[in-house]
């Protein structure tokens, strides 16, 4: 195996392994900022004192980890998680926390996503997050474990992105540069109004080129933010727009990737595989404070938007057939061209009731979703023959897609002692899920049973009830221990039950929710200026879903029995002096199969041949994987950082036949602030990341039928931002 994949220990690792180990036998210095969270508690409160497992990452490290586009930029800081930068525009970022949400090909699942409170997840589970606004953002708050099932369907994490409130007037203008052609200019303002009001107003437009062929990309983004805040009420109302068009260079084969890494899926260019997302989207909070009594205050939600994506994908003709042909041939094959137009909404709302050591809230929330999906053939004219490649064809599929999920839940939190507490909540849901087929090619009824694409349409609906447990306790002073226990619930996607794995129509109505039991240990130590996190974790999954088979552009799903994740996660910061500061995530993770299943070569499949055996780990999980950072200030000088990154081998399928090897890779950033007295400051910022050129994989596609697991990660890069900002 090419030694050049496997850049982990490398001897540049080996002065900055050995400076923070010293590091953290010294005596503690500076006391560093408390952090604060909202996510998986009823009140803000201070990390430490969390019942769970949470990590922030704060508006400083947002703005210093990159160009303020993707996650994946600064939630390394965060153990347990794991956030892969595809560098493809036309995929959103491989999300998942302790494995869930590992098998995801595209998009997000498995996770709850939110911004300002807005959920970027669907009723079923599927979510992304292009248009999280993270030049806006004050902090990401990332809940992990048993307490992530309070936030319902689909929740093995929750990220959260929260804005802050305008405080006085402020404008930022900046220009960024960098490697592949990156450049973008972002514009804001903010100011607090007359009569409790204020007002935010942002705009973002990106280009980029990209370091492979077929990888161009385009990114506008504006959002706008509206506050009130006069005596017992707060209104906050938040609407945002996206425009992203991306080529898609696609994965890459092993034999592609050692040959050149940098190179792009002849398919890809062959049938010029692109994207392009359109998304606007509003939401208002209202929150009231009753005052002193039992009832203290309420809030509720209210969000809606669409979303329009068309994407052209490389299936060749003969495999999709044609509907021109007499007679149309393959006619259950839904085409290459994907075009849905989404509308979406919901409501939520919450009641929290105070006593002497008792807090409780409870509320109800209410989410829709309505797809109008079509497909097309990517072509014209027979197989044999076919012209107008990587354009849209004839049409392949028509039908109204609609998901739906109402849930009921209650948390409360009790002093037990002056060092105990016990958190306790339950949430209680229905999803449903259902398909309208108004699309038939070749659809013969006076056979039994009929033959050809005739009617599919299809309903599905599952029920959960998640409770959870927790307990805290201060051992001494710095010190708290924290245990939870709790169920989980994960339905199917409407992509996952649109398709059977033995080729017939209608929904993949075999297909059963998976269900987990989860439980949490850990420990949280903040002493001087050092904060230190350790957790212990496990998951045992009933029903888990995996892939059946992958081919032609269609994935079938099934249950493929029990799994189980366990493992350790720990993080630190360390201020050591005034100037110098370490910080360290580090992630130990066993995923694994506990029976033996049978998938599926291709579709049609009227029996699965191919055995994953017990012991296999969980495709798209990593045993390992860290983060750590050495920073250096000087008032004079500015910031200097050096950081490194790093995992394991990825299993890239069930059968655990191919892993993308680990790797590990060294970032340098600088930043300063400079006073500019006629407008305000002007803030520098000059990052080198794959300081070594290393060539690895960046991310894989699960279960890949063609074998276009790996995509690459980024070579070496250079980024520069200035960001002047005023008054």
């Amino acid at each position: 195996m090419n030694d050049q994949l496997h850049p982990i220990a490398r001897p540049a690792l080996r002065p900055l392994v050995t400076l923070l180990a010293g590091l953290c036998c010294a005596a503690a210095g500076a006391q560093p900022e408390q952090q604060v969270v909202i996510t998986g508690s009823i009140v803000e409160r201070n990390i430490a004192d969390a019942p769970y497992a949470i990590g922030v990452v704060g508006r400083e490290d947002l703005r210093t980890a990159g160009p303020l586009v993707h996650l994946s930029e600064a939630v390394a800081r965060v153990p347990g998680l794991v956030v892969s930068n595809r560098w493809n525009y036309a995929q959103d970022l491989q999300i998942s926390s302790r494995g869930f949400g590992a098998r995801a090909g595209f998009g997000v699942r498995g996770i709850r996503l939110y911004s300002d409170g807005i959920p970027a997840s669907g009723p079923d589970g599927q979510g992304q997050v292009s248009h999280f606004d993270l030049a806006n953002a004050e902090r990401v708050e990332v809940l992990r474990g048993p307490f992530s099932v309070l936030y319902g369907n689909s929740s093995g994490g929750v990220i959260s992105t929260f804005s802050a409130t305008p405080r006085s007037p402020r404008w930022e203008a900046a220009v960024d540069a960098g490697s592949f052609g990156l450049r973008q200019l972002r514009l804001q303002g903010e100011t607090p109004l007359a009569g409790g009001f204020d007002l935010r107003l942002a705009g973002a437009t990106l280009q980029v080129d990209g370091f492979r062929p077929q990888s161009e990309a385009k990114r506008h983004l504006l959002s706008a933010r509206v506050g009130y805040n006069v005596g017992p009420d707060s209104v906050v109302f938040n609407a945002s727009y996206l425009d992203q068009p991306a080529q898609d260079p696609l994965g890459l084969s092993r034999d592609q990737f050692d040959l050149d890494s940098r190179m792009v899926a002849p398919v890809a260019q062959q049938f010029n595989t692109r994207k392009t997302t359109r998304q606007d989207q509003a939401g208002l909070r209202w929150k009231h404070r009753f005052g002193d009594g039992a009832l203290r205050d309420g809030e509720l939600a209210l969000y809606g938007g669409q979303r329009h994506v068309v994407q052209f994908l490389a299936i060749p003709a003969g495999t999709q057939g044609s509907a021109e042909a007499t007679p149309p041939t393959n006619v259950r094959h839904g085409g290459a061209v994907i075009d849905f137009e989404r509308q979406y909404g919901g409501l939520e709302g919450r009641l929290r009731f105070a006593w002497e050591a008792v807090d409780l809230q409870v509320g109800v929330a209410m989410d829709r979703q309505r797809d109008e999906r079509k497909g097309y053939q990517n072509f014209s004219g027979p197989t044999a023959a076919p012209v107008g490649l990587g354009e849209v064809g004839p049409l392949r599929r028509d039908e109204t897609n609609r998901a739906r999920s109402d849930d009921v839940f209650a948390q409360a939190e009790w002093a037990v002692l002056p060092r105990l507490s016990a958190s306790a909540g339950v949430r209680a849901g229905r999803v449903e899920l259902e398909s309208t087929d108004a699309y038939e090619l070749g659809c013969n009824r006076t056979v039994t049973p009929a033959t050809g694409n005739c009617d599919d349409s299809g309903l599905r609906e599952f029920d959960y009830t998640n409770p959870v447990l927790g307990l805290r306790w201060q051992a001494a002073p710095g010190l708290n221990l924290h245990a939870s226990v709790a169920r989980g619930f994960e339905s199917p996607t409407l992509g996952e039950l649109a398709y059977r794995r033995d080729g017939t129509g209608g929904f993949n109505t075999e297909l059963l929710a998976q269900r987990s039991r989860q439980f949490e240990l850990g420990a949280k130590w903040r002493s001087g200026g050092l904060q230190t996190d350790l957790t212990l974790f496990e998951a045992k999954v009933d029903d888990e879903i995996g892939v059946a088979t992958n081919a032609g552009g269609r994935s079938a799903f099934q249950n493929v029995g029990r799994t189980l994740r366990r493992g350790a996660e720990l993080s630190g910061r360390w201020q050591a002096t005034s100037t110098i500061s370490t910080a360290l995530a580090a992630t130990w993770m066993d995923a694994t199969y506990k029976d033996d299943f049978l998938v599926c070569a291709g579709i049609p499949c009227a029996a699965p041949t191919l055995p994953v055996a017990a012991g296999n780990r969980i495709a798209g999980t990593q045993q390992k994987s860290g983060f750590a950072e050495l920073a250096w200030r000087s008032g004079f000088m500015g910031d200097l950082a050096l950081e490194w990154r790093g995992a394991g081998d990825t299993v890239v399928n069930d059968r655990n036949s191919e892993f993308a090897p680990g790797y590990g890779l060294l970032g340098l950033r600088w930043s300063h602030q400079l006073a500019v007295s006629a407008f305000g400051k002007l803030e520098l910022l000059l990052r080198v990341d794959n300081l070594a050129d290393r060539r690895y994989v960046g991310s894989v596609i699960v279960n890949d039928a063609n074998g276009r697991f790996y995509e690459t990660g980024a070579p070496r890069s250079v980024l520069v931002s200035l960001r002047l900002t005023g008054p």
